[in-house]
């Protein structure tokens, strides 16, 4: 996030990011299932699915879309209406269960589900996105993975950190980083017009460098526009 998009840096360190938060995710996913830990599953789809979208968006060339975005809007559809089956069961169980979250935070993350999905929905409906719009739907999906990934661990686990660093105006610092640097870039990417000025390198630069080289060079090469 420090690092100019489209960089050496940028692309190595995204490549390691996009790896580790889809192992995490998948992994705390799976185990919070088999504890039965709905909520904590439902964080790590959510977690999944942003990381995943993120990444296909700038695999993907401007304007096109295909199974990938399809699939992956109808699994978001689906776990929205997972989160909001069970806020409905929590709320209608005043006994309450051992590993249940408040009934408000499963309606929350199926909000967040239903709208990432209806913009999936969206994108496909219009073939595609491209210019300024296509990087900040890559830069906030990527961002808010990397929130939720930062927020529970240093504002959700404070028992794992040492004595000193337990309070939470220390803990906070890294997430408030990783808010800013979010915020930072949509602006920049969204109302500077930064994505317009080396449109010939980033584009290409950045497919090649998360792997996939053969559908980048279909797209173009470096100093040369994409489609």
């Amino acid at each position: 996030m420090s690092f100019s998009k489209g960089s050496r840096p940028h692309r190595r360190s995204g490549n390691l990011f996009f790896i580790a938060m889809l192992v995490m995710s998948a992994i705390g996913a799976s185990l919070a299932a088999i504890k039965s830990d709905v909520g904590t599953a439902l964080m790590g789809a959510l977690t999944f699915y942003l990381v995943a979208t993120a990444w296909m968006t700038v695999i993907r060339p401007e304007g096109k879309a295909g199974r990938f975005e399809k699939g992956a809007m109808l699994a978001a559809f689906a776990l929205a209406v997972i989160a909001v089956a069970w806020g409905v069961g929590v709320a209608a169980n005043t006994e309450g269960r051992p590993r249940d979250y408040p009934a408000p935070f499963y309606f929350s993350v199926g909000a967040i589900l239903a709208t990432h999905a209806a913009f999936d929905l969206r994108l496909i409906v219009r073939r595609g996105i491209a210019g300024a719009k296509r990087l900040a739907r890559h830069l906030w999906r990527m961002g808010f993975a990397f929130f939720i990934a930062a927020g529970s661990l240093f504002l959700g686990q404070p028992d794992v950190f040492p004595e000193p660093l337990k309070p939470i105006a220390f803990r906070a610092v890294p997430v408030v980083l990783v808010v800013g640097l979010t915020l930072f870039w949509l602006i920049r990417v969204s109302f500077t017009g930064w994505h317009r000025r080396r449109p010939n390198q980033d584009e290409p630069r950045i497919r090649q460098g998360i792997g996939w080289r053969g559908r980048a060079g279909a797209a173009g090469t470096p100093g040369q526009p994409a489609p």
